[in-house]
């Protein structure tokens, strides 16, 4: 939360994230009063940065929410699909859903749209402008200025290069920036060959006529899959096989993505404008049913199965994780971050004896890992991102990651660049000269 006196700004409001989707956690009152709150801005619309929005609307918040087009339109999809969920632990773990979906809809109302590089006036003086954050469609980063001093809020950066999206747009000439670090103590050695890897992995289920099933986020890390094996099939660096994207949430997704192709990089635009359609070729189903995800486990041969949640805490890969771990024949590909204490982190560690709803699984599947994907800036990328315009930054707070990647990002950064840079514990308050 950014306080200016004569007003209040928070930027994005997510969930905490664990073994569930929603943790306990999540339902403890905020440490702020939401009605004191007279604006929200939004980076993006993963669930860890939007997914407790309408419990801000239902604890009194009733302001304006900034965010880019895009970001809004997958917002809405995306906290009705956060509710479902919702509804499905509190009957199977006994945890009480945060908000109706009447809150909801009470959130979606007050939502207003600016476009990147748009700068637009907020209360008290402050002028705000959104920059591309190369993360996922509409990312954006928040910048505010005041009296001549700037702050940055970077909400997630991007990993370069990605599949569909710009680089990050560098900001410049910053006070103070705020920062994430989620890879901020490694780097993604596996950029450049990411594709060629990804082809291997189809091939030796191909080879082995076995299952190739890859844990995705339905929101970009999928778009990316699709958009990946599209050019493989039209290039003929492979042939086509049956590909299962098996998540209604990632198919309305993708439909988003389609309605903002201006949002993607030039030579993905280019593609499409040839006529080329990058989320259809030859082998690709959609499912959207329950009938006709199971019906999947009956299709003999090689094939790939794409399917949420990316961790691997919900949603249709658990079914497909309990019919094919056992089998050697099976791959299970990583392509995302695994949170601590997630089935996806367990099997990503080596567990070779797991619980999925309930039904004890012994592990005989390879377990694969392309890094190379990940939609967040390695180690690297987020130090020359504070590099390119840190010539007056006074402080730099490394927030949203692993203690261990905060910390040694910290170090980095007072190193490597010989900015002020700190990880502020949880619920500590700062005062800046702003």
């Amino acid at each position: 939360m950014l306080d200016v006196g004569e007003a209040a700004f928070l930027v994005d409001c997510g969930l905490v994230q664990g073994d569930r989707f929603a943790m306990a956690k999540n339902s403890d009152p905020f440490v702020y009063n939401p009605a004191d709150i007279d604006i929200l801005f939004v980076t993006h619309a993963h669930a860890d940065h939007i997914g407790r929005i309408p419990k801000l609307v239902k604890d009194g918040f009733t302001g304006v929410i900034y965010a880019t087009p895009p970001t809004r339109e997958l917002a809405s999809v995306m906290l009705r699909d956060a509710y479902k969920v919702m509804l499905y632990e509190e009957e199977r773990y006994g945890v009480d859903r945060l908000y109706e979906e009447h809150d909801i809809e009470a959130a979606m109302s007050l939502w207003e749209v600016r476009e990147y590089n748009d700068p637009f006036a907020a209360a008290s003086g402050v002028t705000v402008t959104f920059t591309d954050a190369g993360h996922i469609l509409g990312s954006a980063m928040v910048t505010f200025e005041r009296n001549g001093k700037k702050i940055v809020f970077t909400g997630d950066i991007g990993n370069i290069p990605q599949p569909l999206l710009n680089p990050p747009v560098i900001p410049k000439d910053y006070d103070y920036m705020v920062m994430e670090s989620v890879y901020g103590d490694r780097t993604h050695e596996q950029v450049a060959e990411r594709t060629e890897l990804l082809r291997e992995h189809i091939e030796d289920a191909r080879q082995k006529n076995g299952t190739l099933i890859i844990p995705a986020f339905s929101l970009e890390r999928t778009q990316g899959m699709l958009f990946e094996i599209n050019n493989l099939v039209e290039s003929g660096a492979i042939k086509p096989l049956p590909v299962f994207l098996d998540s209604p949430l990632a198919i309305s997704v993708t439909g988003i993505y389609q309605r903002y192709v201006s949002y993607m990089k030039d030579d993905v635009r280019e593609q499409i404008q040839s006529g080329d359609d990058i989320f259809a070729f030859p082998g690709l189903t959609f499912t959207k049913s329950i009938a006709d995800s199971r019906e999947i486990a009956k299709e003999r041969g090689a094939k790939i199965i794409i399917a949420g949640s990316g961790m691997s805490h919900g949603g249709r890969i658990i079914e497909h994780e309990q019919n094919f771990l056992e089998d050697k024949k099976t791959t299970l590909l990583l392509v995302g971050y695994q949170a601590v204490g997630s089935l996806g982190r367990l099997l990503h560690d080596g567990v070779k004896k797991v619980k999925i709803n309930d039904v004890p699984i012994t592990v005989r599947a390879t377990i694969a890992r392309i890094r190379g994907y990940s939609g967040h800036a390695d180690r690297t990328q987020l130090v020359d991102l504070v590099a390119g315009g840190a010539n007056k930054a006074k402080t730099v707070f490394v927030t949203m990651g692993e203690e261990k990647s905060s910390l040694h990002l910290v170090q980095r950064l007072r190193d490597y660049i010989g900015v002020h840079a700190v990880a502020p514990s949880e619920n500590q308050e700062v005062e800046i000269d702003f």
